[in-house]
């Protein structure tokens, strides 16, 4: 049988990970105390350690982690936390975690993750060869599950030289993500170049990224190096890279094929080491089956391909980014110094198609021009509050407009906490403030099938 030991100085969440891992038919004990828990390992048997990273004490997750790796290499550790950023899971891979997961953290997603941790690593390296001790201020902020699983890829691919394609929404922050993937590699101490490809005619495009010798076109006055030797041994980025033509692919094939470059009016190649990375908010795949992007080059850029969630789908964050936008605005002279409840609640149920850089926008403009010390729901965009309206209101007639019974209601409304949860009978007891005895009951009395909803 497997033993788990399960480690975080909050009893309820003890007993919780205590409860699911059991029901997995692993044998599971519980410490709210490092010391306690590293006497423990140090006893033998334990095949993993699932551990919180703030345990409130002098030691933390991280230093366990690393006592652990010295006490029983042979250990797996799961490391959670509730403020995990970049260089919390740069350093938590470092040092050989087998992953790092987020709270509030999905039943069945954790389950899975010490399933696969028990079998094995399913690769021989261990994880603290595949990264150095970088680590640097991102400038990503984020705490949601999806933003740490974006950290963990940035931790993952940063110390490799294989091409990167960043993906996502605009104003989700690719350009950050491809700077944090710069200074946490080992091309850290070289430059970083970034090039907005569809802000540039495709002559002026070429010109910049290969350079070009003097009289090669009006103008050309003299020799000019172009971003591509600029950028040295240091890591280019390639943003609106579905911006570029046909003809520009080719030449940017070469350089990833090849590793050299010709400048404009040159009939010299040059050798470049550069790590090339690319952004897009553009669907490639779709772009290459119409023809207007060429295959051999996306699947070139596309070595890694690294999705940047867009703000919806991570709205937990929202308070985080706003305060962060607020203190800006307010170094800069806004008369809000605070956000009122009201106004934060507006911000987490709009679905921002502008992304983060919208949110920084709206909190910069209603800083700037809020009626008191406090931004007020009035002080958002018509936009925000208009939106917010239209929603609740199909919400509404989508849950009352037949006039439903209230038993039809009270069924309604536990198939939308199943769905919620993710068909965790645990969680949605949880949420529903009953226990799971009740649970089954309900749902025995709808009709509803538990057993097919998860765990």
């Amino acid at each position: 049988m497997k033993r788990i030991l399960v480690i975080d100085d909050d009893l309820e969440t003890c007993n919780f990970l205590t409860e699911i891992f059991s029901e997995e038919g692993w044998q599971v004990s519980s410490s709210q105390s490092a010391e306690a828990a590293l006497a423990e390992v140090e006893r033998g048997g334990v095949d993993l350690i699932v551990s919180d990273i703030n345990l409130g004490g002098r030691v933390n997750g991280v230093t366990l982690l690393k006592e652990v790796k010295k006490t029983a290499p042979a250990a797996e550790v799961i490391l959670i936390s509730g403020f995990g950023t970049l260089e919390t899971a740069v350093e938590a891979i470092r040092e050989g975690a087998f992953d790092y997961i987020s709270k509030p953290f999905n039943v069945n997603a954790v389950i899975a993750t010490a399933r696969r941790a028990l079998k094995g690593r399913e690769s021989p390296e261990p994880a603290s060869l595949l990264l150095k001790e970088y680590s640097e201020a991102s400038g990503l902020l984020g705490h949601s599950p999806t933003m740490i699983e974006v950290y963990k890829e940035i931790a993952m691919v940063a110390p490799s030289r294989s091409t990167v394609l960043i993906t996502g929404e605009s104003g989700v922050g690719k350009e950050l993500v491809a700077r944090a993937i710069h200074r946490n590699s080992p091309r850290a101490a070289g430059e970083f170049v970034a090039v907005n490809c569809g802000a540039l005619t495709e002559t002026l495009l070429e010109s910049e990224l290969f350079g070009h010798v003097k009289g090669s076109f009006t103008g050309a006055v003299a020799d000019k190096r172009g971003l591509f030797e600029e950028a040295g041994e240091g890591t280019i980025l390639l943003d609106e890279i579905g911006e570029t033509s046909l003809g520009l692919q080719v030449k940017l094939l070469r350089v990833l094929q090849e590793g050299e470059i010709r400048r404009v009016g040159s009939s010299r190649a040059s050798k470049v080491n550069v790590r090339v990375l690319a952004a897009t908010n553009r669907d490639l795949e779709s772009e290459v089956k119409n023809g207007r992007f060429r295959e051999d080059l996306f699947y070139r850029l596309s070595v890694v391909t690294l999705r940047v969630p867009p703000l919806r789908e991570r709205r937990e964050d929202i308070p985080l980014l706003a305060a962060h936008s607020l203190k800006r605005a307010t170094g800069a002279g806004a008369r809000a110094t605070t956000l009122s409840e009201d106004a934060l609640k507006l911000l987490e149920q709009y679905d921002w198609p502008g992304n983060v850089r919208e949110l920084e926008n709206t909190i910069e403009h209603a800083a700037l021009y809020a009626r008191g010390s406090a931004i007020g729901p009035d002080d958002l965009p018509e936009k925000i509050r208009k939106h917010i309206r239209a929603v609740e209101n199909r919400r509404i007639e989508s849950m009352f407009g037949d006039l439903p019974s209230l038993d039809e209601l009270e069924r309604r409304y536990l198939i939308h906490v199943l769905h919620a949860v993710e068909g965790s009978r645990t969680r949605a007891a949880e949420v529903m403030g009953i226990d799971r005895r009740t649970l089954y009951r309900m749902a025995e009395r709808f009709g509803i099938n538990l057993k097919e909803t998860g765990e």
